[in-house]
């Protein structure tokens, strides 16, 4: 809780399990994946989690059981983008939608990424329209509150605004670490 920014009380507590209860609830059908045509797989998010309290009734932890799926993606690292801590401070929905769309697509490439204003505004789903959106966009590059990247603004003559962004830690460009073997089978508990 405290990594995330979040507070300890009862209420923080309650959110939470609020949180798991609807992560467990929700289902996803997707074909993403899936080898055979025509295949659908569906899922939860959590398979069952379960809070671990002392003899006070206190608590001391949460226990989640995972899908199959997830467990190994975990552990296979070219499926897994790390988040910098800093992401949680991010107070924007826009800012960690973006913070998401830049860490994804910016990689460990040192000459970075570019997108269109109107690409993004269509990948992002706002309900906005498009300028109000690029309002949004320039205000937020302006301000460079996203940890680990610079933001800029590019335009070719005659062509459309492009959102550019590139890593600043030199660090980040050294190459991936190898793949994981898993040390557990799926199943056990970690």
């Amino acid at each position: 809780m405290t990594f995330v920014g979040r507070g300890v009380s009862l209420r923080d507590y309650q959110r939470l399990k609020a949180a798991l209860d609807r992560l467990q609830s929700t289902t996803v059908a997707t074909s993403i994946r899936q080898p055979a045509e025509g295949r659908r797989h569906r899922f939860s998010w959590i398979n069952e989690w379960q809070e671990r309290t002392d003899r006070d009734g206190r608590p001391v932890g949460v226990e989640l059981i995972l899908p199959d799926w997830f467990y190994r993606a975990v552990l296979d690292d070219a499926l897994v983008l790390t988040i910098d801590r800093a992401y949680f401070d991010l107070t924007g929905g826009l800012e960690r939608w973006l913070y998401r769309v830049v860490r994804k697509h910016g990689g460990r490439q040192s000459f970075g990424w570019s997108f269109d204003f109107a690409h993004l505004h269509q990948k992002s789903g706002s309900l906005s329209p498009l300028k109000h959106f690029a309002y949004d966009l320039r205000d937020i590059i302006r301000r460079q509150p996203l940890p680990g990247y610079r933001l800029a603004i590019t335009q070719q003559v005659g062509g459309p605004e492009l959102l550019t962004f590139v890593a600043t830690d030199p660090t980040f460009f050294t190459p991936p670490r190898p793949r994981r073997k898993p040390s557990t089978r799926f199943g056990d508990k970690l």
